[in-house]
């Protein structure tokens, strides 16, 4: 006999929950206030759950978890949500300025006589992923490229096999989805030294 749905037994044990994160601090976005970037935190919440976002962000909201706190209480907490907030702005303005003083340099470096390998660093100032990046100009240019650690310990950069200095700097500038502006890419290049002997 086929048994029906009100004849199987009910599981006791608890059942796994869906726990929503934070697309810019990865905290539950009840936790969002801890992590210094309230006010992009709000705004992913709003695009992506609008009703968490009622939830946590109404005038409602606000007013009923203020009501609970005394006076003296209410008035530190807005003196700490102004001071975040001129915190907050003040990283995004430090950012802004360290982007656009940043350079990526595009090295074209000879290894024998006639063969050369273009190395790109500076890349992680303007937030690119260095690893989809290589990716990316492996498959467009048809040749070897690999993220690897700078000499003297200071970062990562890409090499790229071959002389596509001038391809890259394109690739950069003009279009792919980069958006690098044009006066913050140099081309430089490197030759080996010549042993004297």
């Amino acid at each position: 006999m086929a048994e029906t749905a009100e004849s199987l037994p009910v599981s006791t044990e608890p059942q796994a929950r869906h726990v929503v994160y934070c697309g810019v601090c990865t905290l539950p976005p009840e936790y969002c206030e801890f992590g210094g970037t309230v006010k992009k935190c709000e705004e992913w919440l709003e695009k992506h759950h609008p009703d968490m976002h009622e939830r946590f962000y109404s005038q409602d909201a606000i007013a009923a978890s203020l009501s609970t706190l005394s006076v003296d209480a209410q008035k530190r907490a807005a003196k700490d949500a102004a001071k975040k907030a001129a915190k907050a702005t003040a990283a995004e303005e430090r950012a802004a300025e360290k982007k656009a003083s940043s350079k990526i340099l595009i090295k074209r470096v000879e290894r024998n006589k006639r063969k050369y390998v273009t190395a790109v660093s500076g890349l992680e100032a303007f937030g690119l992923d260095l690893k989809k990046v290589s990716k990316d100009f492996g498959k467009k240019f048809a040749t070897g490229s690999s993220v690897t650690k700078v000499a003297g310990g200071t970062g990562e950069e890409i090499v790229v096999q071959g002389d596509l200095s001038d391809e890259i700097w394109e690739m950069l500038v003009e279009g792919e989805g980069y958006g690098v502006p044009e006066d913050n890419v140099d081309c430089v290049e490197d030759k080996k030294k010549k042993s004297a002997g």
